[in-house]
């Protein structure tokens, strides 16, 4: 599957606030996983008073080292770019240990309604507690001394993903919407393949020069990268498709053949993003099923 070319090469240094650009720190949590990489990535940006972006999970030691960096220093917002339990539940600590507004497009919610019988895989992953002081729209700009972080609204991973622009630096905080180590999970209904992609588009039309993302290194090249995102995703796209015209009408099958060589831990995963390209493609005309779509439903092409 060619497209966006990976970089698997990242040092976490736990514990320690790396400069990764000017007036921007990255702390990384311990919190390694098939889904988080080496973990989470927090960062702090500004000088004597600060934002922190996706302060990350209820971990002690992560807690710890936040506040070591931001010793001497004012807290005045705390950013969420999503409401999973990697990125979100330490800002409700950190807000009452610094007295900072949290900040966020809004609670977690659904991409689509729950159908009829359908369990969210990814309840258990979800910050329902999560709601932000500022209720952040697409396009608007919080500014603090020295900084301005526009939001640039990204729903597909999650309804309520968002991105952050340091305005005046070319530098965008991709959050699990871009990521240099590996595509994004968009598993349905906490995710949605079609805004998805409508929201790596918006990316592709912004032409920032750096992306700072919730897991692994930065994007240095973001031009090209996105690009080839787009590429993988649709070459995905025809791989389901070229599957169904081969017979293999369930998930479980297409994941089996498409997925070979990835590991089977993510199978369960790939099986949801699986079916969230089969429900924009269902949207679309392209396939047709017996039932609603979902993991256990039959499919053919629309074409026979």
């Amino acid at each position: 599957m060619s497209g966006a070319n990976f970089d698997l090469f990242f040092d976490p240094a736990y514990g320690r606030a790396v400069p990764v650009a000017e007036g921007i720190q990255r702390l990384t949590a311990n919190n390694p996983s098939p889904f988080t990489f080496r973990g989470t990535n927090s960062y702090i940006v500004g000088g004597a008073s600060v934002a922190v972006i996706d302060p990350g999970p209820e971990d002690e030691a992560h807690f710890q080292a936040l506040m070591t960096a931001l010793s001497g220093r004012q807290v005045t917002h705390i950013f969420v770019s999503h409401t999973h339990r990697d990125h979100s539940p330490l800002a409700k600590r950190l807000k009452q240990e610094t007295g900072a507004l949290t900040v966020g497009e809004g609670p977690h919610r659904h991409s689509r309604p729950l159908r009829e019988g359908e369990i969210n895989p990814f309840a258990e992953s979800s910050d329902a507690d999560f709601l932000p002081d500022i209720a952040i729209g697409d396009g608007e700009t919080i500014s603090g001394d020295g900084w301005a972080l526009t939001a640039v609204l990204t729903p597909g991973h999650t309804a309520n993903h968002a991105t952050f622009a340091l305005e005046g630096s070319g530098i965008l905080f991709s959050a699990d919407h871009v990521m240099a180590w590996a595509t994004t999970i968009v598993a349905p209904p906490d995710g949605s393949m079609a805004n998805y992609m409508a929201s790596l588009d918006k990316l592709i039309a912004r032409e920032d020069n750096l992306l700072l993302p919730g897991h692994g290194g930065p994007v240095t090249s973001p031009a090209p990268f996105l690009r080839g995102l787009k590429t993988h995703r649709r070459l995905r796209e025809r791989s389901i498709i070229e599957r169904i015209r081969a017979g293999d009408s369930t998930i479980p099958r297409m994941v089996e053949v498409i997925y070979r060589d990835t590991d089977k831990r993510l199978h369960g995963a790939a099986a949801l993003s699986v079916l969230a390209h089969i429900e924009e493609l269902m949207e679309r005309g392209e396939v047709t099923a017996d039932r609603p779509p979902s993991l256990v439903a039959h499919y053919r092409s629309a074409g026979g």
